[in-house]
């Protein structure tokens, strides 16, 4: 696209060179799948207290809920490193943070002492959303299964 706006700022693929650019995207999907990765996994170890600490955050079906975050978890993750439909599990795991960031780490509603952890753990998720909102727009990279 020749358009104005590009020829005096012209877009970040087109100023490095496209090999970095398809790197870049590769260790940043590895980065953001590996916190979903990990965690998924501790949850399948840990399914019951899991379990038991969604039901007490008042999740209905707290079981049901965890499988379905663990597939969130690990089929999305899987899907980021290795660039298939990257774009589709970006929003996949960026449609998922919303609820999960306002229900888990609402520092708005804990205790004073709690406050400064929940808040990290918050704009920490809001931070992800991003990076998941990049890949969603501008794709895995050429690194990747979809190439693109």
């Amino acid at each position: 696209m020749n358009t104005l706006a590009n020829r005096i700022n012209p877009p970040i693929h087109s100023a490095i060179a496209p090999s970095v650019a398809d790197a870049a995207a590769l260790v940043g999907r590895i980065l953001l799948a590996f916190l979903f990765l990990k965690s998924g996994w501790g949850k399948i170890g840990g399914f019951e207290q899991t379990a038991a600490m969604m039901a007490s955050k008042g999740i209905p079906m707290a079981q049901a809920a965890l499988v379905i975050t663990i597939l969130v978890e690990l089929g999305a993750g899987i899907m980021l490193v290795v660039g298939y439909k990257a774009r589709w599990a970006a929003l996949a795991i960026a449609a998922w943070l919303v609820p999960v960031t306002i229900m888990f780490h609402a520092f708005w509603a804990v205790p004073a002492d709690q406050v400064m952890n929940q808040q990290n753990n918050f704009f920490k998720n809001v931070a992800i959303f991003g990076g998941m909102l990049m890949v969603f727009a501008f794709g895995p990279g050429g690194y990747s299964v979809d190439k693109r």
